[in-house]
């Protein structure tokens, strides 16, 4: 996906967690952002957590690992506790890619701080450490925009139910109930790929322009 070839087990371990990562704060933002606008439901049933092992779903892990785009368990939420109901589940969708646009950033950032003051690590042979840092950029960048398709159960579904008429809901609401394996095939017939990829290269190309601008490069 996106260009890479299958990893081998080496990338693999490297992945695992970036992965952790990104799921655990995927799910803990969007359990943030419902706490904030009134909702304790995640709070009280302990997913307001960056414990990994309170949000994992084996296939969407297993997805993350292998091709950097994959799913947690979804975050409990309630929206009768929402003063704007439209408005707020829209805003704890979009918080989960969020937070992993906000990890990619910082990754980046810390990469472009190296590059200026300690850049033996970067240049110098550290394999394991530039490897490390490019995947917990990419597996984050990969599960934001992923998550972000307009497709149930994704996020993106949720943001883009806000905005449906009364008939589209109906339509909305039959597809979710297959969504997990609309998704598994067009993941499988590289259709989610497809979608992806441009909007991939495109924050990739912000994530190293940043790096080359924080590292004092031209």
């Amino acid at each position: 996906m996106f260009g890479y070839s299958y990893p081998d087990i080496a990338d693999m371990l490297l992945r695992i967690p970036a992965v952790l990562w990104a799921l655990s704060f995927h799910e803990f933002c969007h359990g943030l952002a419902a706490y904030k606008l009134g909702d304790s439901t995640a709070a009280m049933q302990g997913r307001l957590s960056l414990n990994p092992l309170d949000h994992l779903d084996p296939v969407g892990t297993l997805m993350l690992v292998l091709f950097r785009f994959g799913w947690a368990k979804p975050v409990p939420i309630n929206s009768r506790y929402f003063r704007n109901p439209r408005r707020d589940i829209a805003l704890v969708s979009l918080a989960g890619a969020g937070g992993n646009f906000l990890t990619a950033f910082v990754t980046a950032f810390v990469c472009g701080l190296f590059v200026r003051f300690r850049p033996g690590l970067i240049f110098g042979g550290n394999r394991i450490f530039l490897r490390f840092m490019m995947d917990l950029m990419f597996v984050n960048v990969g599960l934001g925009v992923f998550n972000l398709i307009p497709i149930p159960p994704l996020d993106g579904s949720k943001v883009l139910s806000v905005f449906l008429p009364p008939s589209g809901l109906r339509a909305f609401f039959f597809l979710e109930r297959y969504g997990l394996m609309i998704v598994l095939a067009l993941s499988f017939i590289g259709v989610m790929s497809a979608i992806m990829s441009p909007i991939f290269i495109a924050v990739q190309k912000f994530l190293f322009m940043t790096i080359n601008f924080i590292g004092g490069g031209s």
